[in-house]
């Protein structure tokens, strides 16, 4: 009872925010609601003091206002809201995509307090020099630049064990004070919310809301132990180790904690800044396909991408090198998720409408009783006009907010791990297209998906699948063995000691065992000859 008064409470609060921005337009979407929501629907307005309405705002950009003004969970909130088009819409999805995080800083005091606490360490012990102004202030942490001095090996031919002493610049992200125990309230209300929702609009529950929370639930939980945050940024790095166009800052472990991470400065210009770059040189041709085929590698060849590659978390480096920052919120896709996704783009940027439709069904995304039929003539009708467009003018983020918007149709529930992906390729294109405004993301990204599609889907792929399958079949043969040993001692101990000692006169086993035996052998040679077949 106390949760759901605080919630109301809370709500409350909510409310006449949204009323002040004039954002409370998607309650009219509901089919129906309880009565004393409509009231305050009517009459809530009145008490909204100081109301900022603008006619020039669209409902998203009111609704963006809004949120920020809210605070950190709900600037979360929105930009999980962002990747939703087929729930509010294409325009105002994209007015939430824009929603940036940018917040006042926290004193230094408090930030040197997290430091020492969980470095366990003074701050002048850590670092040589250290920023008292945060050079970016967002909803979870703020981040300021310092110096860390190292020693280093510097062998020399008269003393081989010398060493030398360096000072190198680093960046150290903090956790806000006492941000765990605001989001956690704030979760809890938007589990409430999200049940209410689906209680009161049946329509909405395909959409999964409540699946929604939980999920931007579980990337704050990553969000709040910077540790994982900085182990995300040491596998990607080990991902990119070879490629001379991508890196990623380097952690600091010793000065990285729970709470605090630290990491090497990056030295470069933003992304953002497309008149610096060009003045040094650069070739925004070439690093719009750079954003393209790195986002499309981390995708498609690791299974891990990062899910937050907007300008701000984009850097130019020394000879063009892209370099990304900001590993809070990362995407994972496994193996068949990335074989979907794959063949579904080929298929629709091919013109195989019916194969985009089938990949759709055999994946398990439309019900079975739909027509195979209907829902490839849904898709064409989502990749003719895209397709007969100049090649300029070809989206394939468009096509993938669009083709979730046809999900009600087909009674098609929402793929979570689909949405961050979504979210991630609108947000990679848009940064690629705000280099060079020519820029198609299928000319750079035909290839790349072609040549993984061979090495995954071709014959030879399909092969080394098949043996692989075996080999890990194979691995499990000793378990399988030792189950059949259980389940024989398990039948014999179920006969009667007289039984028993006949079976075993009149043969070394009795009828039930040695059929399990024999069914084992003939796995065991089955499974072998079809090995051997492979490997010839």
């Amino acid at each position: 009872m106390i949760r759901i008064l605080n919630n109301c409470f809370r709500l409350l609060f909510i409310a006449r925010t949204l009323a002040r921005h004039d954002a409370l337009f998607f309650l009219d979407d509901f089919d129906r609601l309880p009565f004393y929501i409509k009231l305050g629907r009517k009459f809530f307005p009145i008490f909204a003091i100081g109301a900022s309405r603008n006619p020039d705002l669209r409902d998203g950009q009111r609704l963006a206002n809004a949120l920020q003004e809210l605070g950190p969970s709900f600037i979360k909130l929105g930009q999980a809201l962002s990747v939703r088009s087929d729930l509010l819409g294409e325009e105002r999805a994209q007015d939430l995509g824009n929603l940036r995080d940018n917040l006042p800083p926290f004193p230094f005091e408090k930030a040197r307090e997290t430091i020492e606490y969980e470095l366990q360490k003074p701050l002048e012990e850590l670092f040589t020099e250290f920023d008292s102004e945060p050079v970016a202030a967002a909803s979870i942490a703020q981040v300021h630049f310092a110096k860390v001095r190292e020693t280093i090996a510097a062998p020399t031919a008269e003393d081989p064990d010398a060493t030398a002493e360096i000072e190198t610049e680093v960046a150290v992200k903090i956790l806000r004070p006492g941000i765990e125990k605001a989001f956690e309230t704030d979760v809890q209300l938007f589990f409430w919310l999200a049940g209410l929702a689906e209680r009161y609009q049946p329509g909405f529950r395909r959409l999964r809301l409540i699946k929604i929370v939980e999920t931007m639930a579980d990337s704050i939980e990553l969000e709040m132990d910077l540790r994982l945050e900085a182990a995300a940024a040491s596998e990607m790095a080990e991902n990119f180790a070879d490629d001379p166009e991508f890196s990623v800052p380097e952690i600091d472990w010793q000065r990285t904690a729970q709470r605090v991470m630290t990491q090497s400065r990056i030295n470069g210009i933003s992304i953002s800044d497309k008149s610096a770059l060009i003045a040094a040189g650069y070739d925004l041709d070439a690093l719009a396909s750079n954003v393209i085929r790195v986002f499309l590698h981390q995708v498609l060849r690791d299974g891990f991408f990062h899910a937050d590659m907007h300008h701000g978390n984009l850097f130019v480096g020394e000879g063009g090198k892209l370099v990304a920052v900001d590993f809070g919120i990362m995407g994972r896709m496994d193996r068949d998720t990335r074989l979907f996704m794959a063949e579904m783009l080929y298929a629709f940027l091919t013109g195989n409408y019916r194969r985009a439709a089938e990949v759709h069904f055999e994946a398990g995304y439309v019900p079975a009783h739909k027509s195979l039929d209907s829902f490839a003539q849904a898709c064409r009708s989502i990749g003719e006009p895209i397709l007969g467009r100049p090649v300029n003018e070809i989206s394939i983020a468009r096509l993938l907010v669009q083709l979730f918007q046809i999900t009600e149709t087909f009674d098609m529930e929402t793929q979570p791990q689909l949405l961050l992906l979504q979210k991630t390729m609108v947000t990679a294109e848009g940064v690629a297209q705000s280099l060079q405004t020519n820029i198609n993301f299928w000319e750079v990204a035909q290839p790349i998906v072609a040549h993984w599609m061979r090495e995954n889907m071709g014959p030879e792929a399909q092969v080394a699948q098949v043996v692989n399958d075996g080999f890990e079949l194979l691995k499990k043969i000793p378990a399988i063995v030792n189950k059949a040993d259980r389940i024989l001692t398990e039948l014999e101990d179920r006969d009667g000691a007289a039984d028993q000692a006949a079976d075993y006169r009149e043969n070394d086993i009795n009828p039930k065992a040695r059929n399990l035996y024999l069914a084992t052998g003939a796995l065991l040679g089955a499974l072998a000859a079809y090995l051997l077949m492979l490997a010839l």
